[in-house]
């Protein structure tokens, strides 16, 4: 009787999830390709200077292109109606 608290928490424990480890996005390239490995996890990779050379590393893998989020932007000009 005794051993069917200590086998459910010893279940329990092992059972728990690991905490996922961080992964940062390497380089900045404007484009970035996540692909998606065995087992569910992914791996994001920015080394893609044009949408078109990202689309083409990624056909026929689990895997898609992205913008960068961390990448420096070009600025673009104020576009709002200039005062007469």
């Amino acid at each position: 009787m005794r051993a069917l608290p200590i086998l459910l928490l010893v279940g329990i424990t092992m059972s728990a999830a690991a905490p996922a480890a961080a992964q940062r996005f390497a380089g900045n390239a404007p484009v970035c390709m996540q692909k998606w490995e065995w087992g569910g996890s992914s791996y994001i990779s920015c080394d893609y200077r044009s949408w078109d050379e990202c689309r083409a590393s990624a056909a026929g893998l689990p895997a898609m292109c992205m913008l960068n989020p961390y990448a420096q932007q070009p600025s673009y000009p104020d576009r709002s109606p200039r005062p007469r």
